[in-house]
């Protein structure tokens, strides 16, 4: 039985193909430049070489077929036909206050985040024609939805509602909602089962520290506050999002630059964060770490502010929780930059984190959970790899079964302290090989 994940953005189509028998990967891949020309996919399978292929994809019909196309070729492919496909699940980044849990789709679900499309004008629109596309090239099996923002839906009315007029609330469904959920989900229970808890008697702050970063603190297994908001701009330095700012900056520059209300929306999604800290060059920590290298001032500080965002929001959420039983980074930077969590975690000693600087170094690996805290720290500061593409297949399979429930009365296979994913273990004897002191820092359950 194959589960079919896909993630859909404005000019891309990302995918996943799994063995749930085998419980193990077959295929990842990537169609790029959807709807601009030039488009083309990147497979890779297991056991075979990456394959490249040039084909325009004017739609994400076109996208979706491409995608099947591969699956199905008798010498780059992984499957003998689309019928091996049972279900298809879907990321979706927003799904407003409705949705606390995954769900198949139907005509209302898509009306829904159609309504809510607002609220994530970058993101909601192509996840929408992503779920459309599919349908058509494969309308027999369910498609389910995996949304970015359920997961938080147990913050307290305190984390989420923002001191604005009620009516805007009420009317208008303005209120703090989270992202990167799926992200959460996972490494939150993943740090539980490192440390030996109970998922429900863990507090933890997690840091999603990726081209969109945001933090998480989770109370007794559950989201109690995050940094993003009602969209996924509010919060933690990114890499073209500027994050925390006052709100009256807007209003000024549309006085004095003349700008108008979308200009400025543009410009603080779109211009800001990483890229205008550094002058319009650079989103990606490596280019920027490199230009520190070379003395380049102006790099420097887009390091420091967006390192210093990160550990104010740590402060803040220690003192929130009361009780901290680990710290956590995952995703692209927060698993491979030990320079940006080096600048995170100085000084934090006073609090009872205290890393290694030489685990730290060592710890540049996705095919590993890591432990970077120094012997005497009261704290574990765990580097946990992120499976987005894991939850959201395991939750398509579950609600394909009818046996799919809330995060809080469902378990999934990589809370077992047995679990093992067979692609990231073939890879990481490959990491050690190149980094044998890796294995020293490894976390095992």
């Amino acid at each position: 039985m194959v589960i079919l994940t896909l993630n859909c953005g404005s000019s891309s189509a990302k995918y996943q193909v799994y063995d749930w028998e085998k419980q193990d990967v077959l295929a990842v891949g990537i169609v790029e430049r959807v709807t601009q020309g030039g488009s083309f996919i990147t497979h890779r399978a297991k056991g075979k070489e990456e394959f490249t292929l040039n084909q325009d994809c004017p739609t994400h019909v076109d996208a979706v077929e491409l995608i099947i196309k591969i699956l199905t070729d008798p010498t780059h492919g992984v499957i003998h036909d689309m019928g091996m496909i049972k279900a298809v699940g879907h990321r979706v980044v927003h799904g407003g206050s409705k949705f606390t849990k995954s769900v198949i789709v139907t005509d209302e679900v898509l009306q829904t985040f159609r309504e809510v499309s607002d609220l994530a004008p970058l993101h909601n629109p192509a996840n929408i024609m992503g779920i459309e596309a599919a349908r058509k090239v494969l309308p027999s099996v369910p498609h389910c939805a995996i949304m970015d923002t359920a997961w938080h839906q147990t913050m307290p009315a305190s984390s989420y509602i923002y001191a604005l007029p009620a009516e805007w609330h009420e009317k208008y469904q303005v209120r703090r909602y989270g992202f990167h959920g799926t992200s959460f989900l996972y490494t939150s229970k993943r740090a539980a089962v490192l440390l030996g808890k109970d998922f429900h008697q863990c507090n933890l702050i997690i840091a999603h520290l990726g081209n969109g970063a945001s933090i998480n603190a989770v109370k007794d297994g559950c989201s109690f506050d995050t940094s993003m908001g009602l969209s996924p701009l509010e919060g933690l330095v990114m890499g073209s999002r500027c994050g925390d700012i006052d709100p009256a900056i807007p209003f000024y520059m549309m006085r004095v630059a003349g700008l108008t209300a979308t200009e400025v929306e543009n410009m603080m999604n779109k211009k800001s964060g990483l890229l205008g800290l550094t002058g319009g060059r650079f989103t990606d920590r490596r280019d920027i770490q490199a230009a520190v290298e070379k003395g380049d001032k102006q790099a420097e500080l887009a390091q420091d502010v967006e390192a210093y965002r990160v550990k104010k929001y740590i402060g803040a959420y220690m003192a929130a929780l009361g009780r901290v039983d680990a710290l956590v980074f995952t995703a692209g930077a927060g698993e491979m930059a030990p320079f940006i969590r080096k600048k995170i975690l100085a000084g934090l000693e006073p609090l009872g984190i205290v890393y290694d600087p030489q685990k730290n170094e060592i710890a540049r690996t996705r095919n590993a959970e890591t432990n970077i805290a120094a012997k005497d720290s009261k704290i574990p500061i765990f580097i946990i790899p992120t499976d987005e593409e894991l939850v959201m297949t395991e939750d398509a399979y579950a609600l394909m079964k009818g046996t799919y429930d809330i995060h809080t009365r469902f378990t999934y296979t990589f809370q077992k302290r047995d679990y093992v994913n067979k692609s990231r273990e073939e890879a990481l004897q490959r990491d050690l090989q190149k980094n044998p002191a890796l294995a020293s820092i490894i976390v095992r359950p």
